[in-house]
């Protein structure tokens, strides 16, 4: 492990950025966000290529709003018009995505987080307060980001004083060509999802019922490349730009399954996503622009890096149907995720 200095937010708190090499694989880590900075990974020919987007600085994380690579809490993804209800009691959060909460609002990934070393890896640890962002309780999240054996593993767990909602996921955007390669429409991507949640306009919000994707370009059961369709003439995609839905993960949840298998032909590099958590967020990145330049100079543009955010559905704390993401007081809320490559 490397420990170094990545500067100081506009608020003066120091920053550091930590590399770890392990199982063939090396990546860095700002405390920033908890956020992942670069994966390097073994293409076809035995060299490494950084497949994650990221920035060089601090201050360029704190510019961007593309939540690069970050540590999303308390809640991944929407929440509709900013409220839920838990034990009876209605809760208000901060709109920051139109009439929504989106991504815990001033969430995890813009606070500096707290790192020491473990076995084969890095804990990441903050403390939300209660009523922070309008979550109640004091929640104490914990990250630990492990390399083992070619995989890229992150386990999350949280605890509370009280009952509260709790979604925890990092917000890696992926371009297995390398972070500078430009578009992914040729990335084959395979989804463990015989079933996705429709949304019902351009705020993104769930219907609250769950479809099958056969027949529609939601279908990746069989491997197909994400630009195949992602401009077809479906509603469900016209909405959003593309593909920003959430699929629902074949298996029992709380297992650690298959969620997800992308490969790059040019690169050769594969990805295998499996997860504990019911769902999946596949964003394709039809909204990366006006973005400061990336690293080493690089510009990133629409779709030009994609994401596979593990998580509750969205908007689960208003549809009882969804899988709930309530956390208990005195109990534990942990999920694991794990990307393996080949």
């Amino acid at each position: 492990m490397k420990v170094e200095d990545f500067g100081c937010t506009k608020a003066g708190e120091r920053v550091q950025l930590i590399t770890l090499e392990g199982g063939g694989l090396r990546c860095r880590i700002a405390t920033y966000g908890g956020a992942l900075v670069s994966l390097e990974v073994p293409d076809k020919a035995g060299g490494l290529v950084d497949v994650l987007l990221g920035f060089d600085t601090v201050a360029d994380y704190e510019a961007q709003t593309a939540y690069m690579g970050g540590l999303i809490g308390r809640f991944a993804n929407r929440i509709a018009n900013g409220r839920f209800t838990l034990n009876g009691e209605a809760y208000t959060l901060p709109r920051n995505d139109g009439e929504n909460h989106l991504h815990g609002g001033e969430g995890f990934d813009k606070r500096v987080w707290q790192a020491e070393p473990i076995e084969q890896g890095l804990r990441m640890t903050l403390t939300s307060p209660h009523m922070d962002e309008g979550y109640p309780g004091e929640l104490r999240a914990q990250v630990d980001y492990l390399l083992r054996d070619g995989r890229l593993e992150i386990a999350y767990s949280a605890t509370c004083d009280c009952d509260t909602i709790c979604s925890l996921t990092s917000h890696g955007y992926f371009n297995l060509n390398g972070h500078a390669h430009g578009a992914i429409g040729s990335h084959v991507l395979k989804l463990y999802a015989g079933f996705y949640t429709p949304i019902a306009d351009a705020g993104a919000i769930p219907k609250g019922e769950v479809h099958p994707v056969c027949g529609t370009p939601m279908d990746f059961t069989q491997p197909k490349a994400i630009g195949a369709e992602i401009d077809a003439p479906f509603a469900q995609l016209q909405q959003v730009g593309g593909y920003d839905h959430n699929w629902v993960i074949d298996g029992a949840a709380d297992t650690l399954r298959l969620a997800a298998e992308v490969y790059a032909p040019e690169s050769g590099i594969r990805m295998a996503v499996r997860t504990t958590s019911p769902g999946v967020q596949l964003y394709a990145g039809n909204a990366i622009q006006d973005m400061p330049p990336g690293k080493g100079g690089a510009m990133y543009g629409r779709r030009s890096g994609f994401c596979l955010e593990t998580q509750f559905y969205p908007n689960a704390p208003n549809q009882p149907a969804f899988p709930q993401p309530i956390l208990r007081a005195g109990e534990v809320w942990a999920h694991r995720t794990a990307y393996a490559f080949g």
